[in-house]
């Protein structure tokens, strides 16, 4: 290639509204963060935001700092103007998970929110480890797996887990989330320029903001306001990994959930014009994961979804930079907590409604037509997930004695099929990447290919990964054996389309 080569700018006009995007998408996982850790698991104050959020304020310093070297050097390297960014942040379905996985069950044996506090940052620093050390076997499952396994998989979490939950949240609050929602629509969606060329997402924001404000349900506070340091909580952290051991059969599967949505995330970059290498994308998320659990953050983090919607707004480096430094400033700042009770999820929903979309939108039209059957069958894994959640969440409620008899109720009456969605619902993004895969193969009467995921499909349950609840060794597994069975017709297929072949007259 000869010829200077374009100078690539960090900061462009559309780093304003793929900053806002980023920015929201951070502030809606932190505003529930927050609200969750003091209301619902008693922390005081000084864990919640003298602890966690300057924590996750280090963690995406750290972790978009990186993304955009890494942009830096891929615009130079490919001499090319147009890079943005990989997006980065909290991991929207890993911090529920942490949530009510780990930090929940922790606060309600002990009793203890500051232990509960403890275990949750533990949990993520062996997540961390287990994240980094998915490097190892990402690029071989990245040149092995079908695109429409690994975009179908991220398509079912940006359904069900973004743009639904959004637009639930939407209906929660629609006086507030509509108007908003006008307003990324037609900044977002229909294109329109808005005066001044004012960021779409931003005025939604403001929009939304404003109008909770003359509903009288905002209660915005400057007592939490100060300086508010990182400090590392090695102790902390000591104390946490004395108790953590019981929470491994839920760290381990989330955590390779973690680093192949990394995986995929990156995938989906390339399908958007950006080949990031994908073995340092998820060292990146380790290393950051761990770093936020030293400093007091118990959530890890990941590549976030949407980086072809960022692409779309026309977001370079800048947007991730200045992301990091603004969350990082609120967050060591003490301002957490004066947005969480300045800004509702409903203000912020429009723009994570306009992510889950575009991630969806992009994953049928980045593959094949004839491989989008496994792009919607990623994505049934998550849907019985999302189902199982709201029906644990609502057994939550009840006191024990009634929940036992409705978790027995639901399991007895075989028409709700509620047994069938749990083992559908545990380890949905291996399951959905999995199946995916195996119908692209099927497509492509592949048959051998076909064979072999299903195998990894009955290996995985075989050992707890996905279809159960715990870790562990099973081999009278209902479900193990249905994957046996499954793979050996696929091999029947593959030595009958062999023999037809060889039987075929030559032209």
């Amino acid at each position: 290639m000869s010829g200077p080569a374009p100078r690539y700018r960090i900061f462009s006009r559309g780093d304003l509204s793929a900053f806002w995007a980023l920015f929201a998408d951070n502030l809606a996982n932190i505003v529930i963060i927050a609200g969750t850790c003091t209301l619902v698991f008693r922390m005081p104050d000084r864990i919640v935001f003298g602890r966690i959020m300057p924590g996750l304020g280090v963690a995406l310093l750290f972790g978009l700092g990186l993304y955009v070297l890494l942009a830096c050097r891929l615009a130079r390297r490919e001499r090319r103007d147009d890079v943005t960014a990989l997006p980065y942040g909290i991991s929207t379905p890993v911090m529920f998970v942490y949530l009510f996985g780990v930090i929940g069950p922790a606060y309600g044996r002990t009793g203890d929110a500051v232990l509960a506090w403890q275990v949750g940052i533990a949990a993520a620093f062996i997540g961390g480890v287990i994240e980094a050390c998915g490097s190892l076997a990402g690029p071989f499952v990245k040149r092995w797996t079908p695109r429409a396994g690994m975009l179908g998989t991220l398509a079912g979490i940006a359904i069900v887990w973004i743009a639904t939950t959004a637009a639930v949240e939407l209906f929660e609050n629609p006086v507030v989330g509509f108007p908003a929602l006008a307003i990324v629509l037609l900044g977002m969606v229909a294109g329109v320029t808005l005066p001044g060329h004012f960021p779409p997402g931003l005025l939604a924001i403001l929009v939304g903001t404003a109008l909770w404000f003359v509903s009288g349900e905002a209660a915005p506070s400057l007592a939490g306001c100060g300086l508010r340091p990182p400090v590392p909580v090695l102790g902390d952290l000591v104390t946490g990994l004395r108790h953590a051991a019981g929470f491994l059969h839920i760290i381990l599967p989330v955590e390779i959930y973690n680093f192949l949505e990394t995986m995929n995330n990156v995938e989906s970059a390339e399908a958007a014009g950006d080949a990031y290498p994908v073995r340092a994308c998820q060292a990146i998320d380790g290393a950051g994961t761990m770093v936020g659990a030293l400093f007091g953050a118990p959530f890890p983090t990941t590549v976030y979804i949407g980086h072809p919607a960022y692409k779309r707004l026309g977001g370079r480096s800048g947007y991730a930079l200045a992301a990091g430094l603004l969350i990082f400033a609120a967050a060591t700042g003490g301002l957490v907590s004066f947005l969480h009770g300045l800004i509702p999820v409903a203000a912020v929903a429009p723009m994570l409604l306009f992510i889950g979309l575009v991630i969806t939108a992009q994953a049928f039209t980045a593959v094949p037509p004839l491989h989008s059957i496994g792009v919607a069958a990623a994505i049934v894994p998550h849907v019985a997930a999302f189902v199982r959640s709201k029906g644990d969440a609502i057994a939550s409620c009840l006191d024990p004695g009634l929940r036992e008899g409705l978790v027995e109720a639901l399991h007895a009456d075989e028409s709700l099929g509620w047994f069938g969605c749990g083992r559908l619902a545990h380890g949905s993004i291996m399951t959905g990447l999995l199946w995916g895969s195996i119908l692209v193969f099927c497509v492509e009467r592949r048959f051998g290919r076909a064979a072999m995921f299903t195998c990894a499909a009955g290996a995985l349950t075989a050992v707890g990964l996905i279809h159960r609840e715990r870790i562990g060794l099973q081999l009278d597994s209902p479900v193990l054996w249905g994957y046996l069975m499954m793979a050996g017709v696929f091999l029947a297929a593959l030595a009958w389309s062999r023999e037809s072949a060889a039987r075929r007259p030559p032209e």
